[in-house]
């Protein structure tokens, strides 16, 4: 009976150490790189480019290479380029730095 009780102790002991592990866990949340999950421009062109192919198709994308990235207050913006002579508008997006987060998708006319 001793024994039973020791042992019941422990695992209760052990049980409770693991709820306090995984609260742990859900207060600090996930880590993110140093960088942000866009830490670069190629990086932030690649989601772009991920974003608005579904949008607005591959034909329309294509004709809008290169695509250019800025970096402005965290927030990279994408944009689309037209050939020389062209008229109309491009695509344009932001994506948070940080967080990889879409804050906007547009296209000009």
């Amino acid at each position: 009976m001793r024994h039973f009780r020791l042992f019941s102790i422990f695992v209760g002991f052990m049980l409770l150490g693991c709820v306090v592990g995984l609260c742990n866990l859900a207060v600090a949340g996930p880590t993110v790189p140093q960088n942000g999950y866009v830490p670069d421009k190629d990086t932030a062109i690649r989601v772009a480019e991920a974003i608005l192919l579904p949008i607005y198709g591959e034909k329309q994308i294509a004709s809008e290479r290169p695509f250019s990235a800025q970096l402005k207050d965290g927030v990279w913006i994408v944009t689309g380029h037209l050939p020389e002579g062209w008229t109309g508008g491009v695509a344009e997006i932001k994506i948070s730095k940080g967080t990889c987060q879409i804050i906007s998708v547009s296209h000009g006319k």
